[in-house]
């Protein structure tokens, strides 16, 4: 074993690899803080410069834009509620409200804190719990999948504002719309009326930005009166250690939810980001200020979403199965240069392994320093006024939907969602439901379908290993104390009434 370090030391240990993770850090911080621009994107676009490079300067040029573009897109969901990526989505709910409150500097360092702090113990679960894991990951199948999902889609309830029922509404339109295309089990198309454009589903990015950020910028030009900045003093407030301090338990829990759920095949980073949110929510003292500028839910979202920055890697190296679309284009990464991820890598190559491991245990490091950079950098587009800012984020918002696929129509779905979006604002509707049931829609239905064909029929097949059992028990907790929550929430309301007529009678 110290033979293979001291080899390893040798093949990272040199300037090259140093400038190649670094600068693919802030490569993917800068391209996640433009909306649309996701880290899949990034990756895919820096993927030809590395076939000329060694492998283990071309993989950790990838993975640091990977682990910068996760980071990234918090960056714009804080300052003007356009998430850079979609794990950034859950940031915005108290991240936005924070900058509103001239607390952007407070809630972009924590944001930044507890990314680098997730991302080190995903690092750390990579190195130490690669085979572990890895045994974990083969016991999920479709059944195990589903009942996770199921269980995740639990959160809806933590972010439905006032109203629960204004909550299932707008999860119910988006678990509807979630359905648009192509069947991917019959090959059939579902609520395309025609139109050859939406077989592929309605694109997220396009869907995300206009949910998000139109409406903001719409509701901003109906307040014409307001001449004002987005946040008063972005740079006077910073995060102090109190903070840290005051959301660790968050951001060590969302970091285990990250790891745990970037383990497995197909979940990603935006729905550890929302079960991380939820997580912190129902635990936290402070659950009511949740969603109106809590900076627990800032770092619980963060922690989510960079948790699984490293734990996406233990698939692809352990059984050469990618974790999701990015760990996909590092896995082409791999193939150009000869390796094939899975348990011959470690027999053939274990020293190219271990200099990738010192450099994924260093890149927190690197994320910190260059993410702090960051926030000097962009901190201050808080303090321009509306007025000069709005143009240029509804530019920035037709770049980005329109880069996805290079398509018009996804401009006119952006504009579409924007108009949705405004119009669920000033009736009340929380936005955040919507975009959860349409992220696991999909997932939950394909899962479903796929159990249903290995049972030919069978429900029991839902109940076949220990993973179900624990999941169906988390619903099932979690809906009795929803319920429970939400009748203590309302008890003072009923009561408000006889009250009054009390009053009114004597």
């Amino acid at each position: 074993m110290i033979e293979n370090l001291s080899d390893a030391l040798v093949l990272f240990l040199n300037v090259y690899n140093m400038i190649a993770l670094a600068g693919g850090i802030a490569i993917g911080v800068i391209v996640g803080a433009i909306p649309g621009m996701t880290s899949t994107m990034a990756v895919a676009l820096t993927l030809p410069f590395t076939f000329t490079l060694p492998p283990v300067t071309g993989i950790l040029l990838l993975l640091g834009v990977y682990k910068g573009g996760v980071y990234g897109g918090s960056i714009p969901a804080i300052l003007v509620k356009t998430p850079g990526t979609p794990a950034a989505s859950c940031s915005v709910l108290d991240g936005y409200p924070l900058a509103q409150k001239g607390q952007a500097g407070r809630a972009l360092d924590i944001a930044l804190y507890a990314s680098c702090f997730a991302d080190l113990v995903s690092n750390l679960s990579l190195i130490l719990l690669v085979g572990y894991l890895a045994q974990l990951v083969t016991s999920f199948g479709p059944p195990e999948n589903f009942t996770l999902i199921f269980f995740s889609l639990t959160i809806i309830a933590s972010v439905s504002g006032d109203s629960l029922l204004r909550g299932f509404i707008s999860a119910g339109a988006g678990l509807l719309l979630a359905t648009v295309g192509l069947d991917l089990i019959y090959g059939t198309d579902r609520f395309t009326f025609g139109n050859t454009d939406l077989l592929g589903g309605l694109a997220f990015i396009p869907l995300l930005i206009g949910l998000f950020a139109i409406p903001e910028i719409l509701n901003g030009y109906a307040k014409r009166g307001e001449t004002g900045k987005i946040a008063a003093d972005p740079s006077g407030s910073r995060a102090t250690f109190a903070d840290f301090r005051y959301c660790f338990r968050s951001i060590l829990r969302g970091s285990l939810i990250g790891v745990v759920l970037g383990a497995i095949p197909g979940i990603g980073g935006a729905p550890s980001a929302f079960v991380s949110y939820s997580e912190a929510m129902r635990r936290s003292p402070n659950r009511k200020n949740f969603g109106k500028g809590e900076l627990e839910g800032v770092a619980a979202a963060e922690a989510g979403n960079n948790g699984v920055a490293g734990s996406t890697m233990i698939p692809l190296l352990a059984l050469g199965i990618p974790g999701d679309v990015i760990t996909a284009v590092i896995l082409g990464a791999f193939m150009v240069h000869g390796l094939r991820p899975g348990p011959m890598l470690f027999e053939q190559n274990i020293d190219l392994i271990y200099a990738l491991f010192i450099g994924i245990s260093i890149s927190s490091l690197f994320l910190l320093i260059i993410g702090k950079a960051a926030i000097h950098m962009f901190k201050h587009i808080a303090s321009i006024p509306r007025s000069y800012l709005y143009p240029v984020v509804m530019v920035l918002c037709v770049f980005g939907a329109y880069a996805v696929n290079n398509s018009f129509f996804d401009i006119y779905v952006m504009v579409g969602f924007g108009i949705v979006g405004f119009l669920m604002m000033r009736m009340h509707i929380p936005s955040a439901p919507f975009l959860i049931a349409f992220i696991l829609g999909p997932m939950l239905e394909d899962s479903f379908r796929q159990s249903l064909l290995m049972s030919q029929g069978s429900l029991t097949i839902f109940m076949r290993s220990w993973i179900t059992w624990v999941f169906w028990s988390l619903t099932i907790l979690s809906v009795v104390l929803m319920v429970r929550r939400h009748l203590a929430g309302r008890s003072p309301d009923v009561a408000l009434p006889k009250v009054q007529e009390e009053k009114r009678d004597v």
